[in-house]
């Protein structure tokens, strides 16, 4: 096994390393669970990489949404250069489930749009822990859905040696079955093709294609090769080729589960004849009948995810198989920003169950559908050998599995938890125009916390008039504002930000020295201790962070987050003043998101948004179809970089542009 090395100039600072031999304690010692409650900007994600590097385990990163498993992964591959990192998260660009609404007698067809690159990565994923042990997969939550069991992806693979001699029609015919398409014309990714003595396939989880050069039967030769440019990269001994699709099952298989399916049917029928349901009953077999043939004849039908039980042999409500799985059994996993990620695990069964009870019970799917399931969060945890729980505000249920809790309160910059303080709800516009003035005076930034959208839009528009420059964000601001208002608040366009739950996880906004939160003393999500505590932590990239909570009591929530908060900073004050420590502000480069350079090595050029518009008259169908392209290849470049918050935008330009939306 190749050992886990992070590759990077710095060093555990504050309390890192006692954080680090904790928690490799901890897993040395058999700990199931432990949680690092790690303050916002404390270095988590180093901490995590070297006790990865400490404990030579294979690792999943388990985070509630694609930007911050985006985040985690760049920074993972940064950290760990020569081992596998993987990413392995939804491949839905745009995801609409299949659906019926009974009370509308409305029916949903499933629509889905699927990222080639992030399917790719998943492919990858795979690929690699089939292969090799020094692997670390960052995922979110869609790693506790279905796939094809490990034992199946291991067997269906085509392999080639230099110097055996193959039936090539054989070869071929195993191409198929690995879902992988015949196309002698374009060679692209999850696609073959034959050129006389010359078979190339382009593997659907790499980013270099494989030529194979036959004499009559005999492998000649087996090349890597650029698809693009033809370039050759290297000359191999053999080939391993793995499915093209992630959802893959022998023919053998197909054709066991061909009587169950009709069995079930069959009941089925009978079950909606014997109740009086003829529309159901006449449905049903007219869709699982075509199923039927399409699986017969291709071995492959739209929704063979919904057989997928009967497939794999299970038993009706036995559990799926899974990306953890594919792990070995001693493994780590992280659950990152636990706080929010357990709720959302423990969430998704329940839905789906429910999404798809309803297609059974009308006729559209047979009872196995209800298997092709999430894990459910029982399932879920029982797979898992060590866990580490990572938050700044862990809930009860981590803290009470956990075996130990270990605290990382030292930020690298010494900068502290902000100062806090309660002042009386009444006067409190005139104390944050007072306090905003200062921190206009010094050329940082305020944010306003309001508790409802029309309050924060009210309050922007007095603040306004009061004349200081003020913008407000909420969920109905379309995603590409919302970038661009971030953007133009670091830059200094505008002063302050007002806004309901600004503050989520992962975002940094360094210029925020004053954040001001109004009705604090609200019983409610957005003023939970949790919530708080999150609050509190962003105004901490700072070094004159402060935060007032304007509230007409001291609610519980506030009682225990301002004394947590006067906790750790405490500790920080007294460690700075230990190690001769002056906190700095974090210095952040401001990304122009919707900005793309022009890059002289290759002589490519990716226009902004606006330079595109600028460049085509949308009112000329044939110039607007041309705009849309572009945009569309600027979207594709950008989800290609993980940067989903900018195809995100682009996407929502894009549909603005095909509504006619100028």
């Amino acid at each position: 096994m190749r050992k886990f090395e992070v590759v990077s100039p710095f060093k555990p600072a504050g309390d890192q390393g006692e954080a680090i031999a904790a928690l490799a304690d901890g897993i040395k010692a058999g700990d199931k669970y432990q949680t690092l409650q790690g303050v916002t900007g404390s270095g988590k994600t180093f901490t995590m990489a070297k006790l990865i590097e400490a404990v030579q385990m294979p690792t999943l990163i388990v985070s509630h949404n694609k930007t911050l498993a985006a985040q985690l992964y760049r920074e993972f591959k940064g950290f760990f250069p020569n081992n596998a990192v993987e990413y392995f998260v939804s491949y839905y660009d745009y995801y609409q489930p299949e659906a019926y609404v009974a009370s509308r007698d409305l029916y949903i067809e499933k629509d889905a749009s699927i990222n080639d690159e992030i399917e790719r990565m998943r492919l990858s994923a795979a690929r690699s822990m089939m292969e090799r042990n020094d692997v670390i997969i960052v995922a979110t939550v869609s790693c506790i859905y279905g796939m094809v069991t490990p034992d199946v992806y291991k067997k269906m693979n085509a392999t080639l040696t230099v110097g055996e001699t193959i039936d090539v029609d054989s070869i071929i015919r195993r191409f198929v079955e690995l879902q992988y398409e015949r196309n002698d014309a374009v060679l692209e990714r999850g696609r073959f093709r034959r050129r006389g003595d010359t078979l190339e396939i382009f593997p659907a989880y790499m980013e270099e294609a494989y030529r194979i050069d036959l004499d009559w039967d005999k492998v000649e030769r087996i090349r890597r090769f650029n698809p693009v440019s033809g370039e050759i990269l290297e000359e191999l001994d053999g080939a391993l080729i793995y499915p093209a699709k992630q959802f893959v099952i022998p023919i053998d298989s197909i054709k066991n589960a061909m009587n169950e399916i009709k069995t079930q049917l069959k009941e089925r029928l009978e079950y909606f004849q014997n109740n009086g349901k003829v529309m159901e009953a006449e449905r049903l077999k007219t869709r699982v009948e075509y199923d039927i043939e399409m699986l017969t004849e291709m071995g492959y039908c739209p929704g063979i995810e919904n057989y997928s039980a009967i497939m794999a042999g299970r038993q009706p409500g036995e559990s799926p198989d899974t990306l953890v799985d594919y792990l070995p059994k001693e493994h780590l996993t992280f659950i990152d920003e636990s706080h929010v990620t357990l709720p959302q695990l423990g969430a998704m069964y329940a839905g789906d169950r429910s999404r798809k009870q309803s297609l059974v019970d009308y006729g559209f799917r047979l009872p196995c559908a209800l298997d092709n399931r999430p894990l459910r969060y029982d399932e879920f945890v029982d797979r898992l050998d060590k866990t580490v729980f990572v938050s700044a505000t862990p809930g009860k249920t981590e803290i009470e599995q956990s075996a130990r809790v270990v605290q990382q309160l030292i930020r690298p910059t010494g900068l502290l938890d902000p100062e806090i303080e309660v002042r009386p709800s009444e006067g409190q516009m005139e104390d944050i125009y007072s306090e905003v003035q200062k921190r206009i005076k010094a050329g940082e930034r305020s944010l306003i916390l309001t508790l409802t959208k029309k309050m924060a839009e009210d309050l922007t528009d007095y603040l306004s008039g009061l004349g200081l420059k003020v913008r407000y964000i909420h969920s109905e601001v379309e995603t590409i504002e919302r970038v661009e208002i971030l953007t133009q608040l670091r830059q200094g366009e505008f002063d302050i930000l007002v806004g309901i739950n600004l503050l989520r996880e992962g975002i940094d906004l360094p210029e925020v020295s004053f954040i001001a939160i109004l009705d604090a003393d609200k019983i409610g999500f957005l003023r939970s201790l949790t919530s708080l505590v999150q609050i509190i932590g962003r105004a901490a990239r700072n070094a004159a962070g402060k935060v007032i909570m304007y509230a007409d009591r001291m609610s519980e929530a506030m009682e225990k987050a301002i004394a947590e908060t006067n906790r750790r900073r405490e500790i920080q004050i007294e460690y700075n003043k230990k190690h001769g420590i002056t906190p700095e502000t974090v210095k952040k480069a401001i990304a122009e998101i919707l900005t793309r350079h022009i890059e002289e090595a290759d002589g490519a050029a990716a226009a902004s948004i606006e330079v595109l518009k600028k460049s085509y008259n949308v009112l000329i169908p044939a110039q607007r179809k041309q705009l849309i392209k572009a945009l569309e290849n600027e979207m594709l470049e950008h989800a290609k970089n993980l940067e989903f918050e900018q195809a995100a935008a682009i996407r929502d330009e894009i549909a603005r542009i095909k509504d006619g939306v100028l």
